[in-house]
């Protein structure tokens, strides 16, 4: 088996991916260490070292590349990765053991007139806070499934799949999804009335958008992505792949979350 080793530079020490990858070798594998994402070649599974910012961003490449991937939190919070810095040595017999759990978890796929992005957390909707804008909430229809669904008038809006829904979405006051939960969340940012509340619908459905007019700031897992008014057509979808998570079972995943949020 091949083994890819991602180092985030800023988080981790180039010599702790070489000492893990060094350990994978005496198991009788290969490895190879990368530390830049243009570097991440074809191996059979993807170690990342780093928090939970590098694991949205390798998971993207992984996914199209069909690379499952496990994380070890050299980062803050580490609700993504499956050990902690501490134990790193202990993710090399897992992420070797060919019967290891996996888990899928779902992408969106954000279309603002023809561009498309894919968001492994969140997209976000809001309104542009900057010297000379107006402070103003903003309200935004929602269609599913071409079906009027509701207003939210907010500073923005956030539609999360369930790994996000622990993140932006839990802290404006959404619900936290499991990770196998076939639904998106939409979660009002600071809303304007108790009518704006968290929704959940369907994975399957297809998240149509009405627009406020004046530009709103549009993010996908907190990268910017550009702007959009009255006059732009945005739609969201379940993007055709998912990102695939080696892990020590579901279990696992509800201890770390109790730990973390506590």
């Amino acid at each position: 088996m091949k083994i890819g080793i991602f180092y985030n530079s800023k988080q981790a020490e180039r010599s702790v991916a070489c000492a893990l990858a060094q350990a994978v070798t005496e198991r009788g594998h290969q490895a190879d260490v990368f530390s830049g994402m243009e570097e991440v070649g074809k191996v059979e599974r993807l170690l990342v070292l780093g928090g939970d910012g590098t694991i949205l961003r390798v998971a993207k490449r992984a996914s199209a590349m069909n690379i499952p991937i496990m994380g070890v939190n050299f980062g803050h919070l580490g609700f993504l990765t499956e050990f902690e810095k501490e134990e790193c040595f202990s993710a090399v017999p897992l992420i070797l053991d060919e019967n290891c759990a996996r888990l899928e978890r779902s992408m969106l796929e954000a279309e603002l007139n023809g561009r498309t992005f894919e968001c492994l957390n969140e997209l976000a909707l809001l309104h542009p806070v900057a010297p000379g804008c107006d402070n103003k909430v903003v309200t935004i229809s929602v269609t599913i499934d071409g079906s009027h669904a509701g207003e939210f008038t907010a500073d923005g809006l956030i539609v999360s799949t369930p790994t996000g829904s622990t993140a932006y979405s839990l802290s404006a006051g959404g619900s936290i999804l499991t990770p196998d939960c076939a639904a998106f969340q939409l979660t009002p940012v600071c809303a304007f009335s108790m009518r704006s509340r968290p929704i959940a619908c369907s994975d399957r459905s297809e998240l149509g958008f009405s627009l406020p007019q004046g530009a709103l700031v549009l993010y996908g897992d907190g990268v910017f992505l550009g702007e959009a008014g009255a006059s732009d057509t945005l739609t969201v979808r379940k993007a055709k792949r998912g990102v695939t998570f080696l892990t020590r079972g579901l279990s696992e995943y509800f201890r770390r979350l109790t730990q973390k949020i506590n």
